[in-house]
């Protein structure tokens, strides 16, 4: 095998699965809404069961609609029929997936969902099978061939299975008004949980750690506290805990370059007036949207009245995985 073959082989075998997804497209239709409003109306759970690949798949499709607001999970068919079926409910609601719609450790099971009364949704790839008959409502995932040159290995097949969940997933999940946040809930160790869900609060220096001085502080005092705080900048009290100003670093280079000698001035004189702030509440992804716009490194903390409540600087946000 060259190096071309390998080539010509990957982009046939992409061609065929692409070819077999947009095929889905025109099987969108009344059978795929109704399976929408089954999947909504569900009070219980959704049990996604398949055998084999179509049991990964199926797995696959249970923790994309539980990670998108639908509570669902995966259950073995083999395993379903030696107590596993326990976990069923009566307000719950079974995606049965099997390209041949035979697949037998399934169709043992449809008498017993029968008889507990559940909606079923299958797909299949033959639409005149034993599980798509039985089935509430059978969603088509027939494939022209597969993308195995003998034929035999699911992969054009599974590719349109996996399809066809997430459009369902998907659908549901806006139907639902699923928002960013909802996903940040159920990924809290993912880093868009981080973003979306870590607050201002969680990360701030507070008390002590908060570089703070008077508004009749000297220069020197207050390059003392930055330094003695680590955060770049020292924020300026008007006596009342209420923000006047800020001193950072960046205004220390700029006072030099003015004065040749520092030990006589104040730091009310060359602080700067109108900073930045943001407050505790909002999120922390908003620090460093505000400080990358405004080309900072560090934020004062206040609430609405202005008073001073903590303070953070870029590590900050680094430690805690926000940028």
């Amino acid at each position: 095998m060259t190096e071309h073959s390998f080539q010509q082989l990957g982009k046939a075998v992409l061609k065929t699965e692409a070819e077999a997804i947009e095929v889905l497209i025109d099987r969108i239709d009344q059978k795929f809404h109704q399976a929408c409003e089954l999947v909504l109306a569900c009070k219980g759970r959704i049990v996604v069961t398949g055998m084999g690949k179509s049991g990964h798949i199926g797995n696959k499709i249970a923790a994309t609609l539980a990670s998108t607001g639908t509570p669902a999970f995966f259950m073995h068919p083999g395993e379903a029929s030696h107590g596993d079926l326990g976990m069923i409910t009566e307000q719950d609601l079974v995606i049965a997936l099997s390209n041949s719609g035979e697949t037998a450790e399934i169709t043992t099971l449809l008498p017993l969902l029968k008889r507990l009364q559940v909606p079923l949704i299958s797909m299949t790839g033959n639409e005149s099978s034993t599980l798509a008959e039985i089935a509430d409502i059978n969603l088509n995932i027939a494939v022209e061939k597969e993308a195995c040159p003998l034929g035999l290995a699911p992969t054009s097949s599974t590719t349109a299975s996996l399809a066809m969940g997430d459009a369902l997933a998907v659908s549901v999940l806006e139907a639902r008004g699923f928002t960013e946040e909802d996903f940040a809930r159920s990924h809290p160790g993912g880093s868009l949980g981080r973003r979306l869900l870590l607050r201002v609060r969680d990360i701030m220096h507070t008390g002590e750690q908060i570089p703070v001085v008077d508004i009749e502080a000297s220069l020197k005092q207050a390059l003392l506290e930055i330094s003695n705080k680590g955060l770049g900048m020292t924020a300026i009290s008007d006596g009342n805990r209420h923000l006047a100003g800020i001193y950072t670093d960046g205004d220390l280079r700029r006072t030099l370059d003015m004065l040749s000698d520092i030990d006589s001035a104040r730091v009310r004189d060359h602080m700067t007036t109108g900073c930045v702030t943001i407050q505790a509440d909002q999120i922390a992804s908003d620090a460093l949207t505000l400080m990358d716009s405004h080309r900072i490194n560090a934020l004062v903390v206040t609430d609405e009245q202005g008073f001073i409540q903590g303070a953070l600087n870029m590590h900050d946000l680094l430690r805690a995985g926000i940028v």
